[in-house]
């Protein structure tokens, strides 16, 4: 492997690491017990939109609700 950047950073009052002009903004940390700390960077992705069917169902449940088609209360008292 190449090193492209080496520099020396330190812990803050925080614990906290500065990385300097970090391309990403979220990195996987895993830790070694040599001592060793590997980032590799993550890039968060949206979650899949609803589905067509399920944004029906969503209103049509809630259609029932306004014209009063539901169910006996449910008794969580238990929990």
């Amino acid at each position: 492997m190449e090193i492209t950047r080496q520099y020396d950073v330190h812990l803050d009052m925080k614990k906290r690491v500065t990385l300097r002009n970090a391309t990403y903004q979220y990195y996987n940390v895993k830790e070694y017990t040599n001592g060793c700390i590997i980032l590799e960077p993550r890039k968060l992705t949206r979650p899949r939109e609803i589905s067509e069917r399920t944004l029906r169902e969503m209103d049509q449940a809630v259609r029932n609700f306004k014209s009063g088609k539901v169910s006996e209360p449910v008794d969580l008292s238990d929990f």
